[in-house]
């Protein structure tokens, strides 16, 4: 790489600095102030004064439907990369996306199935269907 060939990148780097310090030093001039309160100095809430701990317990359906959210995403990237490149793959490339589909919507059923998508009331399997037993002559 010759010296020459640097000159944009050094110009695109002195203008990018120049911009952002000029955008901070008006933004401290002309900028509305505050008072600083307990709300303000919070790091998080951006002065909303917070009620409870930020530590709550989420629940693994949440994490569960996240997981199966980025799989399911990864899909439709998978199959817009067959899509584009319909022609060229020919009958493999449908034979290879079908089985694929296949087997996402095989796991979608499975899911289905063994109720990890149910975020109603809880239910577990091996149990009488009543909950209480009846005492014999009384």
């Amino acid at each position: 790489m010759t010296e020459s060939s640097l000159w944009p990148l050094v110009l695109y780097f002195a203008s990018v600095l120049i911009l952002v310090a000029g955008i901070l030093t008006i933004s401290a001039l002309l900028g509305q102030r505050s008072p600083m309160t307990r709300a303000t100095r919070e790091p998080f809430e951006s002065g909303v004064v917070h009620i409870a701990s930020a530590q709550i317990p989420i629940t693994v359906e949440f994490y569960l439907i996240a997981m199966f959210f980025v799989i399911f995403d990864l899909e439709t990237v998978f199959i817009f990369a067959w899509a584009v490149a319909f022609y060229e793959l020919g009958v493999f490339g449908y034979v290879a996306i079908s089985v694929f589909i296949l087997v996402l919507v095989v796991a979608l059923i499975y899911e289905l199935k063994s109720g990890i998508l149910n975020w109603g009331h809880k239910v577990r399997r091996g149990l009488p269907d009543t909950a209480h037993v009846e005492l014999a002559g009384g």
